[in-house]
């Protein structure tokens, strides 16, 4: 990781803890496209069964769009990640690095970070990734109806409204995908807050709508991370 901050502490020491929190954020050009968004789901995540400070999100968004924005004389890379890491105590350091794309893009592999992430938002109450499936014009999200969406998962079911599609959720759905399910596998779609939106690389050939809705959403994200 190339840069790094940290949260200012009232006496002046600082000393990140054991990390329970980290999250990755696509960064472009030095900029956070769905910064509004990963900020709306921080708010709504859980350090030690507690809600995250005012201050420690405050800084954060304040630190994306200031620090890094404007501060040149500190490298970041063109294309890359954020990391925001936070202890036990609620304290909060932050990184940035080069991106590296998912190595395997199967729907099997999308399905394992995505119940991999379901397990993490056990500890903390959001998902970083979810898996989705496009299908009949449809978009299903692989989360509970109440749970808090990542950003990258609030984006596409905002295009997909937007579209017209009807939006379900189905916190099952990554593991019928996993299993080799039916649509949940031939039209699996990773949502992620690093990653954007990835359809699975051994995806059969959609039908017209469903195929349409999967060039949304993945359209939709690069278009947004590059203006």
């Amino acid at each position: 990781m190339s840069e790094t901050a940290e949260q200012p502490v009232e006496n002046g020491a600082f000393q990140l803890g054991e990390p329970v929190l980290v999250c990755r954020w696509r960064l472009h050009a030095r900029k956070v496209p769905l910064l509004n968004r990963h900020i709306r789901a921080l708010a709504a995540r859980r350090v030690a069964g507690e809600p995250l400070s005012r201050g420690l999100l405050s800084w954060a968004k304040q630190h994306v769009e200031w620090s890094l924005a404007d501060d040149t004389t500190v490298p970041v890379p063109e294309d890359g990640v954020l990391m925001l890491v936070v202890d036990e105590t609620g304290q909060a350091a932050m990184s940035t690095g080069a991106y590296e794309p998912l190595p395997d893009t199967s729907a099997e592999a999308l399905a394992q970070r995505a119940i991999n992430a379901q397990r993490e938002a056990q500890e903390t109450d959001v998902a970083p990734e979810v898996l989705a499936c496009v299908a009949d014009g449809a978009l299903t999200l692989g989360v509970a109806e109440e749970a808090t969406l990542c950003g990258a998962a609030s984006l596409a079911e905002q295009l997909a409204r937007a579209r017209g599609c009807a939006v379900t959720r189905d916190p099952a759905l990554p593991f019928r995908a996993l299993a080799g399910m039916g649509e949940a596998a031939q039209g699996a779609l990773l949502l992620s807050d690093e990653h954007g939106a990835v359809l699975a690389s051994d995806a059969d050939e959609l039908a017209p709508a469903a195929a349409d809705l999967a060039i949304l959403l993945t359209e939709g994200y690069e278009k947004l991370l590059r203006c």
